[in-house]
């Protein structure tokens, strides 16, 4: 039988209890959540590297605000990296509906993650007409290819929509989108800070890259070949298939020459990487197979794709990165790796970033015979003055870096609207 001593004794401590749980349960109530929708497609180490990009951001501007992922694909080992860089993240996706449910009552925001352009509208229009909640948009592209009526209403009311290049910003404002805050917000894939260092490290060891002393290298057809990726289940398109081919001696035959550059007049080697599942096959096919046989002896061919973390480990101790692809470069200059873009007219108007963050001289428009001209000199130019290509793309990083900090401010006020 409990005494009126023992009592007494134990009253401070059950008092304590109480006030605790009272504090949880308000400290519960007042923790805003942000719903994050992200993680596109599996097959593309940038659509991957959105979402970590955009999660790194949250979780160093916003640290107190809770983030619950809404993902479209996070298959084959993806999932398991993010929560390996964000342990306790919440991952679900729409087939999880009472997850998506608990999020649409009790998330305070939803945060369209940066992607080519609104790739979720449906999703946007149904949270805002469900929940009369906010919502935002962080670094899309827009442009007369992705446009719609539909698409310019809920842009325009939209807490803020970010931008990833100046070029669908001016757009935007031109056709009348006409959200509260319309800026410039660099692609969400700069801050993706993933890493597998051990697959890295095996892999560079075992075919004698050395930190420093090899630059990479990223081929690419005008057209993403989708139909010959087996996940994706998608028809032969003849009309793209034939422009991929009409052009791909064109497109990679200055990524070579660069490549035979690199080895004759530099100690530099070079590695062939893929950003997407395609590109494996089209790297030795453009790439590697059609080099001199001297030459090979120093170049790699990355036989099997791989995922953003390992990719992020293994430019972290190249030289620098050269190709036709824009985000292994997007994720390389987050690290202060030099990075050259090569693009062309079938490509959206991103790579305009790379002016946006003062990178213009590294942006080559392989529609324009007079600019690719200049992409071995670029090349060349990253491997023979490291040390002042380095300098250059840590200064486009604090650009962006800079952006970042804005756009997150703007995110941090409409939370701060909801407390």
């Amino acid at each position: 039988m409990q005494t009126r001593r023992d009592f007494i004794i134990q009253t401070p401590s059950i008092i304590g209890l109480i006030l605790g749980i009272n504090a949880c349960t308000f400290d519960d109530k007042a923790k805003k959540r942000i719903l994050l929708r992200s993680s596109w497609q599996t097959v593309n180490i940038g659509d991957i590297g959105h979402t970590p990009g955009v999660l790194a951001l949250l979780e160093k501007h916003l640290p107190d605000v809770e983030v619950r992922l809404w993902a479209s694909d996070v298959g084959n080992g993806v999932k398991e990296m993010l929560l390996n860089r964000f342990p306790g993240l919440e991952i679900f996706t729409r087939e999880d509906e009472v997850s998506l449910e608990r999020a649409y009552k009790e998330c305070d925001f939803f945060l369209h993650g940066s992607g080519p352009y609104l790739v979720v509208a449906n999703d946007v229009e149904d949270w805002a007409e469900k929940t009369g909640k906010p919502y935002g948009v962080f670094g899309i592209t827009y442009n007369e290819g992705n446009m719609s009526p539909k698409v310019n209403i809920l842009l325009s009311n939209a807490e803020f929509v970010l931008f990833r290049d100046s070029f669908s910003l001016g757009y935007a404002k031109e056709i009348g989108v006409s959200s509260k805050v319309m800026s410039f917000g660099p692609d969400g894939a700069f801050a993706a800070d993933v890493k597998n260092d051990e697959a890295a490290d095996a892999f560079l060891s075992s075919h004698g890259l050395e930190k420093g002393k090899f630059m990479c290298v990223i081929p690419k057809y005008r057209y993403t070949p989708y139909w010959l990726i087996p996940s994706k289940n998608k028809a032969l398109d003849e009309e793209r298939d034939a422009v991929n081919q009409a052009n791909k001696e064109h497109d990679h035959l200055q990524l070579r020459k660069a490549i035979i550059a690199l080895v004759e007049q530099t100690e530099m080697k070079v590695l062939i990487v893929p950003e997407d599942e395609t590109q494996v096959a089209i790297g030795k096919e453009m790439l590697y197979d059609p080099l001199p046989e001297n030459i090979k002896k120093n170049v790699v061919w990355r036989n099997k794709y791989w995922l953003t973390d390992e990719a992020l480990s293994t430019y972290a101790q190249s030289a620098g990165i050269f190709g036709n692809e824009q985000h292994s470069p997007i994720m390389c200059i987050g690290m202060g790796i030099p990075a050259i873009v090569c693009r062309w007219e079938q490509q959206t108007s991103k790579g305009i970033m790379w002016r946006d963050i003062g990178l213009g001289d590294w942006l080559f428009d392989m529609d324009n015979e007079a600019e690719v001209a200049g992409i071995v000199p670029a090349v060349l130019a990253i491997a023979q003055n490291n040390e002042e290509a380095k300098a250059k793309a840590l200064k486009a990083k604090m650009v962006v870096e800079s952006y970042q900090k804005e756009n997150l401010k703007l995110l941090e006020s409409e939370i701060e609207k909801l407390a």
